[in-house]
């Protein structure tokens, strides 16, 4: 196997979701607690990814077990266990090392902060695995984007914020909500232009549930929400003041990459430019949470 292929079994590029959650968090508690440690910090960023890196790999692996993945409706490709027959037992195989070094890494952070670590950390490993493997795959499911939403925005920045301030408090789930629904739209994007292949392979995503049409109004819904948020959050002070001029520039390119998106429409074919406008609307809010909390640090 090349660096190519395991980069592409765990999809690196992807990582990306998993990380801004973790740098957002990292950055807000900061800003909201007072609390640093840079080796927590450390530890944790290679846990994240390596919990992110193991749950792509159980997908890549059991997309093509199931039949997701194929030859005649996958035209991605960076999906090397169809594309270039990469055996996928070595899917298997990387995704139980890269748990493996999660859960040595986890019992390491629980050491430094609670053993209470030790559930949120083993919940977040099972779902991850649950999310395509096992007898009820929560992606062939319409809960797949709330699950996404939920842990890797929602689940991992209080985690995240707990490993670093030790503590938990209800302006940190607040803050997470912008995350929670983009990362819930990331999903909402991919399951929209798989549709019509995703109905061969047995899934029933929301997409499917909803049908096309109200599936559109989903996906403006989770925009409006997650964007609406943010000044929302600054009213009530949760967010710094700072985080404003920044988000609104993210406003301006969101709008225009998601009314660029639905001209073009959601498929198979589209869906390489579907989710470089959508990965373009997070990062901007991404962005704009990370410069906006590190103002406000500045200005302390």
């Amino acid at each position: 196997m090349t660096a190519r292929q395991f980069f592409r079994i765990v999809e690196i590029r992807t990582k990306i979701i998993s990380m801004a959650t973790f740098i957002c968090a990292s950055l807000y508690a900061v800003y909201d607690s007072g609390s640093w440690s840079w080796l927590r910090f450390l530890l944790m960023a290679v846990a994240v990814l390596c919990v992110d890196m193991g749950t792509t790999g159980f997908n890549s692996y059991y997309d093509y077990i199931n039949g997701t993945d194929n030859k005649h409706y996958n035209l991605e490709k960076d999906k090397v266990l169809v594309h270039d027959g990469v055996n996928p037992l070595a899917a298997l195989i990387i995704s139980l090392g890269l748990f493996g070094c999660a859960a040595i890494l986890g019992l390491m952070l629980a050491s430094m902060t609670s053993w209470y670590l030790i559930l949120a950390g083993g919940a977040c490993m099972l779902v991850g695995y649950a999310y395509t493997g096992g007898p009820f795959p929560i992606s062939r499911t319409p809960f797949g984007e709330l699950f996404a939403g939920l842990f890797l925005g929602t689940i991992l920045f209080l985690i995240t914020y707990f490993v670093i301030s030790e503590s938990v408090t209800l302006a940190a789930a607040l803050a997470s909500i912008p995350l929670l629904l983009l990362i819930a739209m990331i999903l909402s994007i991919n399951n929209a232009c798989d549709h019509d292949a995703d109905i061969i392979a047995g899934r029933n995503t929301v997409a499917i549930f909803l049908g096309k049409r109200i599936n559109k109004w989903v996906l403006r819904t989770q925009l409006i929400i997650g964007y609406a948020s943010v000044p929302i959050l600054v009213v009530f002070s949760i967010f710094p003041y700072t985080v404003v001029p920044f988000f609104s520039i993210a406003s301006i390119v969101a709008v225009k990459e998601f009314i660029t998106m639905e001209k073009r429409g959601f498929s198979l074919e589209t869906k390489g430019p579907s989710m470089g406008g959508i990965s373009k609307i997070f990062l901007s809010l991404v962005f704009s949470m990370i410069l906006g909390l590190a103002l406000a640090l500045l200005l302390l």
